[in-house]
């Protein structure tokens, strides 16, 4: 854990779907390197003489993660694939659902924020690269 994590400056939230993926029947874990991208809305018009005029759209910090899962069995993958593709569940970028994540051991309400692209890499190795995710807040 940092001194200072995403979940400090997040608030709690519902998700629309009850499970939890990472835990339990749905328990897999990224590998490799977890991305945290931190961005506020602000926007910044810039003059012809260089000055500049800064627009704070909200106090609120934004956040994503970009998770890879590099070598899953047929049925780990799959687990991701039906979370996304399930109309019951992740039914792509619409419903929200809670992430347990690994790297700071907090449970987050999160939405699939990419198009889902599934490899093969042998016949029985399949992998997932950068899968975004935008954190709506935690549990």
């Amino acid at each position: 854990m940092a001194a200072k994590e995403m979940y400090d400056y997040l608030s709690s939230a519902t998700a629309d779907v009850n499970i939890t993926l990472g835990a339990g029947a749905y328990e897999i874990h990224p590998q490799g390197v977890i991305a945290e991208h931190g961005t506020k809305n602000a926007v910044i018009l810039e003059g012809d003489d260089g000055s500049e005029q800064r627009v704070s759209l909200s106090d609120d910090s934004i956040f994503h993660m970009t998770l890879s899962w590099e070598h899953l069995t047929e049925s780990e993958a799959g687990i991701l694939f039906d979370f996304y593709h399930d109309s019951a569940k992740g039914n792509g970028r619409q419903k929200s659902f809670k992430w347990e994540s690994p790297w700071d051991g907090h449970t987050y309400v999160v939405r699939f924020d990419c198009d889902l692209d599934r490899e093969r890499k042998a016949y029985d190795v399949f992998g997932f690269m950068n899968v975004k995710f935008k954190v709506l807040g935690y549990v």
